[in-house]
């Protein structure tokens, strides 16, 4: 065959693969109506993960990366033909949290920012978004303090997790000596804090409502600057100052997706995340955390947060391997409720989202 024979049969095999491609979305389109009328969810990341490493098992010439990669976006596809409303993340646009929504639902998927965190379980809560992605802890600075209080008040439940690499940059109009004020989301600042005491130790430390928001607050300002994803700068043509600022080059951020519909037991491998208050009792924590060794479930984070009912109550956020309908589990909480003033379910979800 020529050159042009080859070309005209992946042209070929180019519209087999679009005519194929149309057939999966009209199948999405019933899969998502059948779901609506059970009360399913739309998006099953278990069943997602099933589906990509079957494709990677069959594929037997083809590299697994790539594999996953084409067809994580077919998926994305296929999820954003089922949904009615949008995934919100907290904006505006170019922020790491939009960063972490693509990264679990595509690019396909139809997004939009929230001004607040609030506003995004709000959103979820009142149908007006089908799912939110929220940060809820960094490597370097710990937990978000409000997403976890507000995971504890709401009925929304954690149906996956992502974690996404952060480099901070400065970015502003510049230069570096003319910069009097440095913006940013509160926990991106402290994530940057050598780095700004040794090179702007007179600037002023603003706090914003998150890291794409302080780009647009300086972007006409050349005497301030922003801590931020570079992508936000470039959206906004805002010139990046210096890259790589963070105190630390294995910077990571763990967010959560939320839901109104906690997953059903399947994943391989999953996490149960719970909160619960304790008695004022001697030894009640020591008890509780008993309840779990008892059983050789290991612990994978343990965090105290004021209950915010009253003065020095406290309650603790805990993750533990298993789905919470689990045999093993149902009988480790029901032991657990007995030592604690309330225990919830804040949701199970798998290790890992692609």
């Amino acid at each position: 065959m020529s050159l042009d024979d080859h070309r005209k049969e992946v042209d070929r095999i180019d519209r087999e693969i679009l005519r194929l491609l149309s057939e999966r979305l009209r199948t999405a389109r019933a899969i998502g109506e059948a779901k609506a009328q059970a009360g399913a969810a739309i998006y099953a990341p278990h069943r997602e993960e099933q589906v990509l490493a079957g494709l990677v098992s069959a594929s037997k010439e083809l590299p697994s990366s790539g594999v996953r990669a084409v067809f994580r976006e077919i998926i994305s596809m296929s999820i954003g033909a089922q949904m009615h409303a949008p995934v919100v993340y907290l904006g505006p646009e170019g922020s790491f949290t939009q960063q972490a929504a693509i990264r679990v639902f595509g690019s396909s998927v139809p997004v939009a920012p929230m001004r607040t965190l609030d506003d995004i379980f709000s959103a979820v809560q009142r149908g007006e978004a089908s799912y939110g992605v929220v940060p809820v802890e960094n490597s370097t600075e710990g937990v978000v303090s409000h997403s976890l209080d507000l995971l504890a008040e709401s009925d929304l439940k954690v149906i996956a997790q992502v974690t996404l690499d952060v480099e901070h940059c400065l970015v502003g109009q510049g230069p570096l000596d003319k910069v009097r004020r440095v913006l940013s989301k509160d926990i991106a600042l402290a994530q940057c804090r050598n780095w700004l005491a040794r090179n702007l130790p007179q600037a002023e430390l603003v706090d914003a409502s998150s890291t794409a928001a302080a780009v647009e607050a300086v972007a006409k300002d050349p005497t301030s600057a922003a801590v931020a994803a570079a992508s936000a700068a470039e959206i906004r043509g805002v010139p990046v100052l210096v890259r790589a600022i963070q105190d630390r080059r294995d910077n990571a951020t763990r967010f959560f997706v939320v839901g109104p519909k906690a997953n059903p037991p399947g994943a391989k491998d999953e996490v149960t995340s719970i909160v619960v208050t304790l008695r004022h009792e001697p030894g009640a924590l020591q008890a509780a955390l008993n309840t779990f060794s008892s059983r050789g479930l290991n612990l994978l984070r343990i965090e105290s947060r004021p209950s915010r009912r009253q003065a020095w109550e406290y309650q603790f956020f805990i993750d533990f391997p298993g789905h919470w309908d689990s045999p093993t589990i149902q009988e480790a909480v029901g032991d657990l409720a007995k030592r604690c003033e309330n225990v919830k379910w804040l949701g199970s979800y798998p290790q890992t989202t692609t």
